[in-house]
């Protein structure tokens, strides 16, 4: 028996309780893992709310951990006891001490990334991945806006754009979070509670536009997001902060012929190749510097309803981590 978190309906933050957990042997193609770090993700917030659904409840929150590998189950290969994993995505369930679970969602840490940044990093990291290269590929002499540009998936898209050489534009909600954003490599920084982020956008691209937009806000940003774009952009919607977005007649996207996507990491990284690729890539660019991962906040994994209040209220910046 182990201790974790469980929802029995969703609803606030108040909804996590702190119990114990049965977690048993693995099965055929399973591993036991004990978790060193436990990442904390926006998702988990739908998840409890019920904007996204869960298979049942009562049910345990959470997509992504790092850590070691206690035991294996009949019929597993490449993975032993004592290896350090991580996951995102594919299982749900993290928010406890120790969980089983299917060994082709796992992928190895390499011995440079600390299990810390590694839970924290795993699933932002693949979602800007996939983001700025798959959804859509940003390039050198491109120009991009990033929303919630300090936030976890936020940092990175900077970062990670910067280092393709586009010019990135982000906005942030304080003037703390502002120079965070320009030390990620932002080279234009809109505080939108100062600012009329639409304005400010054609002002610096001279009323061109830009080329994608990276929108996690959802409704409060979604139609200004629309008219930031230059003919032939991308918006991008891969979240919704504030809420969904109102529906959207496709006489709003033919204005300047515009793409639209609501993309999930999960499609992306369907197949073991994928997923492996995704995951290879991204711990390589923290390796190589060109990713740097904050992780601002950590919380005993008991308050985990405490870090939710915070994330939801905007009172972090970067990666939030649970410890056992």
């Amino acid at each position: 028996m182990v201790k974790g978190i469980r929802v029995h309906k969703h609803g606030g933050p108040e909804v996590m309780k702190w119990e114990d957990v049965e977690v048993g042997e693995p099965k055929e193609g399973q591993v036991r893992v004990k978790n060193k770090a436990i990442g904390i993700n926006f998702i988990d917030v739908y998840f409890r709310k019920g904007v996204y659904k869960t298979s049942s409840i009562p049910y345990i929150p959470g997509v992504e951990a790092c850590g070691v590998v206690t035991a294996v189950g009949p019929g597993v290969t490449g993975r032993q006891v004592g290896d350090v994993v991580a996951f995102a995505g594919g299982a749900m369930g993290s928010y406890v001490e120790e969980l089983i679970l299917p060994a082709n969602k796992l992928v190895p840490v390499p011995p440079s990334i600390d299990s810390t940044v590694a839970a924290s990093l795993l699933l932002k990291g693949m979602t800007a991945q996939f983001l700025l290269h798959r959804c859509f590929k940003v390039q050198h002499g491109h120009t991009i806006l990033v929303h919630a540009a300090a936030g976890g998936v936020g940092s990175l898209l900077c970062q990670w754009a910067n280092a393709l050489g586009a010019t990135v534009i982000g906005t942030v909600s304080t003037q703390e979070k502002a120079s965070q954003a320009k030390e990620d490599g932002c080279h234009h920084v809109i505080i939108y509670k100062v600012e009329d982020f639409v304005a400010r956008v054609t002002e610096i691209t001279s009323g061109n536009g830009v080329e994608v937009v990276y929108d996690s806000v959802g409704k409060d940003t979604f139609e200004g997001s629309l008219r930031c774009l230059k003919f032939r952009g991308y918006m991008v919607s891969f979240g919704q902060s504030s809420g969904a977005p109102d529906p959207v007649p496709l006489s709003a996207l033919s204005v300047k012929s515009l793409f639209l996507t609501r993309p999930t990491l999960f499609h992306y990284t369907a197949t073991r190749d994928e997923l492996l690729e995704n995951a290879g890539e991204v711990f390589a660019n923290v390796d190589k510097g060109t990713l740097r991962v904050r992780v601002n906040h950590t919380y005993p994994l008991s308050e985990a309803a405490l870090a939710h209040s915070d994330l939801e209220n905007r009172k972090t910046s970067g990666s939030v981590v649970l410890i056992p």
